[in-house]
């Protein structure tokens, strides 16, 4: 099966650069969006033999996720059941036979890290919502989550120090994550690898010079450790700041 996440940046914008031929080629059994920007109706799309569910932000052009599978899910929901956390439309979860996906939109610490301490509160509340799930069956989540983990996670470790997604805190979480019975797949496969990126900001031509940041994951329980196959980032492909990521699983 072939998983794919994408942070759109804006699925309307997405679509006038080309994300309809990518997901097309891409052919995935299960494709996850996040950073949508829409509302409900704002955007239709024509995706023959996907099943498609959708997380609106109550803030108008803002945060927002979707989910699109060929295989019908036993049940959808929509946030972690946290009432603080989820007005910003940052999670879905759908239920299949075998496993969980989530796709997910981490909050970003901000500027000045003004928004880091509900960050905090943000992962705590999320990590206890994905060991409720394991309860039942694995989970496989992906997304932005908004941190580079690793040094050979971005291009500058030393100079974004302190900065929003590389932070002690915030790279603390993901361990914590990592912790508790889960795996960062791309590191699964290529642990040492260097210069592998998922974002990169729009200033300074930074995609050019290959200036970024691998802050796009997928991350699944270590109970499928055995069935994964393959993981990807797919660098070459535009439309947005970040570029898709997938896993391949058994």
């Amino acid at each position: 099966m072939k998983f794919i996440s994408w942070n759109v940046n804006g699925i309307r914008a997405c679509l006038e650069k080309g994300f309809l031929d990518f997901f097309r080629q891409a052919d995935a059994d299960v494709f996850c969006l996040q950073e949508t920007k829409v509302q409900a109706g704002q955007v239709q799309l024509d995706l023959p033999g996907y099943f498609q569910y959708w997380n609106y932000a109550e803030k108008k052009g803002y945060s927002g996720t979707a989910l699109f599978t060929k295989k019908e899910p036993l049940s959808v929901s929509y946030g972690i059941g946290v009432e603080e956390h989820d007005h910003e439309g940052r999670v879905i979860t759908a239920e299949f036979e075998d496993w969980y996906v989530v796709t997910v939109y981490t909050p970003n610490s901000q500027d000045e890290l003004k928004r880091l301490d509900y960050r905090m509160q943000w992962e705590g509340a999320f990590l206890a919502y994905l060991r409720k799930l394991t309860e039942h069956k694995p989970v496989i989540f992906c997304g932005d989550l908004n941190v580079a983990h690793q040094e050979i996670d971005l291009k500058n470790p030393k100079t974004n120090h302190r900065n929003p997604g590389f932070t002690d805190e915030e790279r603390g979480c993901f361990g914590k994550v990592l912790e508790s019975g889960f795996v960062d797949t791309f590191r699964y496969f290529y642990p040492d690898l260097e210069g592998v990126y998922s974002w990169w900001s729009y200033r300074f031509r930074a995609r050019s010079k290959n200036i970024g940041w691998r802050i796009d994951y997928f991350v699944a329980s270590e109970s499928l450790k055995d069935r994964l196959s393959g993981a990807a980032i797919d660098t070459e492909v535009l439309g947005s700041d970040h570029c898709p990521v997938e896993l391949e699983i058994r």
